[in-house]
């Protein structure tokens, strides 16, 4: 068998996000009276809370109203549609995690939008490291993800983790870990960590991996134990558990980002303005407040760098889908 190569599932243009300047004047408006931010995910989920906190701040500085809109389905397919098909004028814009444009084209045959041709990139929004966590399904002596896998091994019967989507980078990043690690986990997928995290707290699932800021209210309490993170570096807001990398799992990592996104052919002007606005909101202290508690990190960018965060993320993630043989076609 050839090694395996080194995986960095982070798009340098993520690195590198934290360093560009912003891409417009920090008062551009548009003369809009009424602008939508569309997720794919159901209210309470973490890009929802994104949405809406930076609906909030965009409303000042944008569009003199701007709310947020649900269109869940199809695993967030429904919101990307639903943004293509609008028309050009930046009323719409598109908020989602990475996975729907650059996972979604090596997973289903055929999609009802083309990433690159029908979508506008504006800016990046947030980063998230994920985390493997365990519950009281597992023995309370079990403190690090080597410990769980021996413990997998040795009941496989309840080697099993969880994660929110079915075909989703944090699905494939398990799978990554169990195998790195030479031990056989089952999949588990939800519809998200709303649905996941029951079945976790009462023992019937194992283990998660999820973004971390999901497990972060559950720890102090003891209900959750969060294993290892899967960042370059600790978690900030797990300063004391360890990564992948440092357990041994040197090859598998993952920093997962949330994009804004308008209609193609969206005049650059209204680009630009979006951008700025976005620039400066995300910067907000009030903001970081808000995603320290799920979890994330503003990671304001200029359009060029999200899509190339796009191009890289997609060319990390095919040779790796294509290995796993994963499909999400019947």
């Amino acid at each position: 068998m050839h090694p395996l190569p080194r995986r960095t599932f982070v798009a340098s243009a993520v690195l590198a996000a934290s360093l560009l300047a912003p891409f417009g004047a920090s008062h551009a408006q548009t003369t809009l009276d009424v602008a939508k931010v569309v997720v794919g995910f159901p209210p309470g989920s973490t890009p929802d809370v994104l949405a809406r906190r930076v609906a909030e701040r965009l409303a000042s500085v944008y569009a003199r109203s701007v709310v947020v809109e649900n269109r869940t389905g199809a695993g967030g397919q429904v919101a990307v549609s639903a943004v293509k098909a609008a028309a050009p004028d930046g009323a719409t814009i598109l908020l989602t995690p990475m996975s729907m444009l650059g996972i979604y084209p090596h997973t289903y045959k055929s999609l009802p939008y083309q990433p690159e041709v029908d979508l506008t990139p504006v800016s990046m929004g947030a980063t998230f490291d994920a985390a493997f966590a365990v519950g009281p399904g597992v023995p309370a002596d079990v403190k690090t993800i080597p410990q769980f896998m021996a413990w997998a091994k040795a009941n496989p019967q309840s080697a099993n983790f969880g994660s929110p989507a079915l075909g989703s980078t944090l699905h494939f990043l398990g799978v990554e870990l169990s195998r790195s690690a030479g031990v056989g986990l089952t999949h588990v997928g939800y519809r998200g960590t709303v649905a996941a995290m029951p079945d976790l707290l009462s023992g019937q699932l194992p283990s998660m991996i999820s973004p971390v800021g999901e497990f972060l209210r559950y720890v102090p309490e003891g209900r959750v134990r969060v294993l290892g993170t899967s960042g370059l570096k600790r978690n900030p807001f797990t300063p004391n558990v360890p990564t992948f990398a440092e357990q041994g799992y040197k090859d598998v990592s993952l920093t997962e980002w949330y994009g804004f996104y308008l209609p193609a052919k969206t005049p650059p002007a209204t680009v630009k303005a979006l951008n700025a606005a976005l620039q400066q909101v995300l910067v907000q202290p009030q903001l970081k407040e808000t995603l320290d508690t799920f979890g994330m990190t503003a990671a304001p960018s200029t359009p060029e760098a999200l899509a190339q965060a796009l191009k890289d993320s997609s060319a990390n993630w095919a040779p790796i889908i294509k290995r796993i043989g994963f499909t999400a076609d019947n």
